[in-house]
């Protein structure tokens, strides 16, 4: 039996693809079979474990699969914080979402404030079943003494991402439309009013912050990853727009909802744990997401 230090779930993802780690799964292994699950840490037999795993998705896909979303992450997250449990895991950093803060909370959003009420009705399934993480990790913690941490991150962007159209998150999704509409000389077509606002944080400084993470943090409370900087989807169009040097016309769909307006958050905590930390420019974030978008169309994810 092989023994290897570190597994990442989700490890060809967005921010697992990321992570320097021994051994990474991705879409071969079905971590909602508890069974498989088990198997799968007996025999990779992991001293720490990053969980990044998810069944994810953009607005069109938590509002259209509210079902699948619900079921697939609680069973993911149920079986991967279980069989670390009883494999013995010695330290496990799991992925929560900042969609588990409330429909209507105070602004900027902070750990207190997760459990105070319902989650966005776009995407409350997928809420509940991050949610649930923290709240099993907790228990273990109350009762089995364990070193389980969980981390918030805002809304990630990168290479590796999956940029299907319809199930995408914001920026892959917008990215893809625009890359076709150049291809077919056809209009970029944009649901919403594009004033929304969203925190971005590249990949790879997720994988960077976790990876520190896995190292020097060891409170029950989750840590917020975040830049705490602000921008509208209008500025991230703007953005993909000239990198991918697009002529022709953007059109805004209004009748299309925009989810929730803003969602800023509190990354105090982070800061002051990592006061010199450097993130990626939305510009340079974004360029390099879409050259490599660009590089690899035909075997990316989408």
């Amino acid at each position: 039996m092989c023994s290897v230090n570190l597994l990442v779930t989700g490890g060809r993802g967005l921010v697992g693809s990321t992570i320097s780690c021994d051994i990474r799964t991705g879409s071969e292994t079905d971590l909602r079979d508890n069974i498989l699950c088990d198997e799968l840490f007996k025999k990779t037999s992991p001293i720490n474990v990053i969980h990044c795993a998810a069944k994810v998705g953009g607005l069109g896909g938590n509002m259209n699969k509210k079902g699948e979303f619900f079921y697939d992450n609680i069973m993911i997250n149920t079986n991967v914080i279980e069989s670390c449990r009883k494999n013995g895991i010695d330290k496990l950093v799991c992925f929560l979402s900042t969609c588990v803060f409330p429909d209507n909370p105070t602004y900027p959003l902070t750990t207190n404030q997760i459990h105070l009420g319902e989650p966005h009705k776009s995407n409350y399934p997928y809420a509940y079943a991050k949610r649930m993480a923290e709240v099993q990790i907790r228990a273990y913690r109350e009762q089995y003494g364990v070193n389980y941490v969980t981390v918030i991150p805002t809304n990630i962007y990168g290479p590796n991402d999956n940029f299907n159209l319809d199930d995408g998150h914001v920026i892959p999704s917008l990215i893809h439309k625009c890359y076709l509409a150049k291809k077919n000389n056809t209009d970029f077509r944009v649901w919403g009013s594009g004033e929304p606002l969203r925190e971005f944080i590249f990949s790879k400084d997720v994988g960077k912050l976790t990876e520190w993470v896995l190292d020097n943090y060891s409170d029950v409370e989750p840590l917020i990853l975040s830049t705490s900087k602000e921008v509208s989807i209008k500025t991230v169009v703007e953005l993909i727009v000239k990198y991918l040097e697009f002529n022709g016309t953007v059109i805004w769909e209004s009748d299309k909802p925009d989810g929730q307006f803003r969602k800023p958050s509190d990354n105090s905590k982070l800061m002051s744990l990592l006061p010199d930390f450097k993130f990626t420019s939305l510009e340079d974030g974004l360029k390099e997401t879409v050259e490599w978008f660009v590089d690899n169309y035909e075997t990316c994810r989408k």
